[in-house]
Order: C-alpha cells, then sequence, then structure tokens
C-alpha cells in the first residue's frame, strides 16, 4: 500500500463506493423515469410503446436490479447516520455493514417472485 493511502480495500471503503455507484443508477433510473412519463403529453402513442417495452422479462430483471439498488442505498444510508450520530457508531461501523448486508439479502430475497414472478411466467409459461 503506498504511504497516506486512506482506504485499504476494507469494507468500510466498499460500502462508500457502493453508496456512490448505487446513488448514481437512482438518479439515472428518476432522469429517464420523468422523460419518459413526459412522452404522455409529447405522443400518447409513443408512451404506450414504452410501457409495452417495461413489461418485457429484460426490464424486469432490471427493475429487480433498481430495488436492489434502492434497497441497499436506504439500508446503507441508515448505517451511515448510526455512524455519524452514534457515539460508538464508528467503532461498530463494520458489525453494522454485515448487519445491513444480512437485511438487504433478506429483502432481496423476498423481492425475488413479486418482482420477476411475471418474467419467469412470460418466459417459462404458466
Amino acid at each position: 500500500m503506498p504511504a497516506g493511502t486512506l482506504y485499504r480495500g476494507r469494507e468500510g471503503m466498499w460500502s462508500w463506493v457502493a453508496h456512490r455507484v448505487t446513488g448514481v443508477l437512482i438518479f439515472f433510473f428518476l432522469f429517464v423515469h420523468v422523460l419518459d412519463t413526459a412522452l404522455v403529453r409529447v405522443s400518447p402513442e409513443t408512451y404506450d410503446d414504452t410501457i409495452a417495452l417495461y413489461k418485457t422479462p429484460v426490464v424486469a430483471l432490471m427493475e429487480y436490479g433498481l430495488v436492489a439498488a434502492i434497497l441497499f442505498h436506504a439500508l446503507n444510508g441508515l448505517r451511515v447516520v448510526a455512524v455519524d450520530f452514534w457515539s460508538k457508531g464508528a467503532r461498530y461501523q463494520k458489525q453494522l455493514l454485515w448487519t445491513v448486508m444480512g437485511i438487504w439479502i433478506v429483502l432481496m430475497a423476498g423481492a425475488l417472485y413479486p418482482i420477476l414472478g411475471h418474467a419467469a411466467r412470460e418466459v417459462f409459461g404458466s
């Protein structure tokens, strides 16, 4: 490791990177969402075509990724608040991250069927 390097590839650095990446992904989703919603005023037919595209299995996988990004960003944000405002937060930041990851995995497993169930039925039949 070079001298003076602040981050050394530990959990804190990776959670920081993931928090920024998920934030940017959520921003771009919101930007596209505003644009596609604005289509209804410009061209209702194009809007209907866009909504039909959103019902495809590939987009369902992207929706699952969006849910993953939002859940991680929200849970990690709560961890950051705990680290910043709890007097012992910095001492337990590693345990807090693993708690966030555990909760995230459980919630993502619970979201699997509601989000991807339609896509699976479309691909594999009823």
